[in-house]
């Protein structure tokens, strides 16, 4: 018997309900389209708010205020495309005794990390490096408290005042740093401190270029302090 190509009513029921469905599914697939498209890219992070407390060498002394310190890291953090929105909280002649009678109202409510730049001016002066001490144990206890980290960028005593004297006060930043677990660039002017041309011709301030030795020299560790922070706001 020859075999009939035709079909049956089921067969065909069958088919109408296979096409319904196919065709529920590529409606899906057509809606899903412009819904996967409109959703929302993931916000940037928020720019962490930084606040740079210190002297002359800090504040940019000679020269203009892009130029300082604080404008210098700033652009190579966003150069990194790491946002911080900045403050150049440096005063020229501040001792830690300075800057400790004037912390709260350098550091602002809802700053979140601080780069403490304090004690070149101690140490030119040959203050006691008991006071140095005690102002910068302050300081640190009360920024602390207000829950704001700190990188403590330390500073060496000049050769005039003796061995005993650069002993004790150059012992200082290292150990406050153990004792109040805050990271410590252990000399911010390194790389630049003795080197003619990368100074001003008071022979202790930075000039430009000597800023921006320093901003590449420190940027691996505030690089690193930024990335705790931000890893602590998650």
């Amino acid at each position: 018997m020859a075999r009939s190509y035709g079909t049956s009513a089921a067969r065909v029921e069958g088919l109408k309900r296979m096409f319904a469905h196919i065709r529920v599914l590529i409606m899906a697939l057509m809606t899903a389209g412009p819904v996967l498209a409109q959703t929302p890219a993931a916000a940037p992070a928020k720019p962490v708010k930084m606040v740079v407390l210190g002297d002359s060498l800090s504040a940019g002394l000679g020269l203009s205020a892009p130029a300082a310190f604080p404008a210098r890291l700033q652009k190579a953090l966003s150069d990194k495309g790491i946002k911080v929105d900045m403050i150049n909280a440096g005063v020229s002649g501040d001792t830690t005794s300075g800057g400790r009678d004037r912390l709260d109202w350098s550091i602002p409510e809802g700053t979140e990390a601080v780069i403490l730049e304090l004690g070149a001016n101690d140490a030119l002066r040959g203050i006691d490096p008991a006071i140095t001490r005690a102002a910068l144990t302050d300081i640190l206890t009360r920024l602390k408290a207000r829950n704001i980290a700190v990188l403590l960028c330390g500073m060496l005593a000049p050769p005039n005042y003796g061995s005993e004297y650069a002993a004790r006060f150059n012992a200082i930043y290292p150990e406050l740093s153990k004792a109040f677990g805050v990271p410590l660039y252990p000399f911010f002017l390194e790389g630049v401190a003795s080197e003619a041309k990368l100074n001003q011709a008071d022979g202790i301030h930075p000039t430009a270029e000597g800023v921006d030795i320093i901003v590449k020299n420190i940027l691996p560790m505030v690089e690193a302090f930024i990335g705790t922070i931000s890893g602590q706001r998650s």
